[in-house]
């Protein structure tokens, strides 16, 4: 898995993570981490946690990896 481009996405994939973990969910790798928000972080540095970039308002994907704007935000 590619490294999170930001410290946002970070933060968001290793929140989700960390509830699910907390809701009963297993670690993904093993950890000595005590604390599911630790666990959570570990797993998402190793790349074990998978994670969608939210799209930016006002650009849309074309589905050839292309973004460019929206139809809305032309308006």
């Amino acid at each position: 898995m590619d490294k999170i481009e930001s410290k946002f996405c970070f933060v968001l994939a290793a929140a989700k993570r960390a509830r699910q973990l907390q809701a009963g969910a297993k670690t993904l790798i093993k950890t000595s981490a005590r604390k599911s928000t630790r666990a959570a972080m570990e797993e998402v540095v190793a790349g074990v946690v998978p994670y969608d970039l939210p799209s930016i308002e006002g650009e849309a994907d074309d589905g050839k990896g292309k973004k460019g704007k929206s139809k809305r935000a032309e308006k």
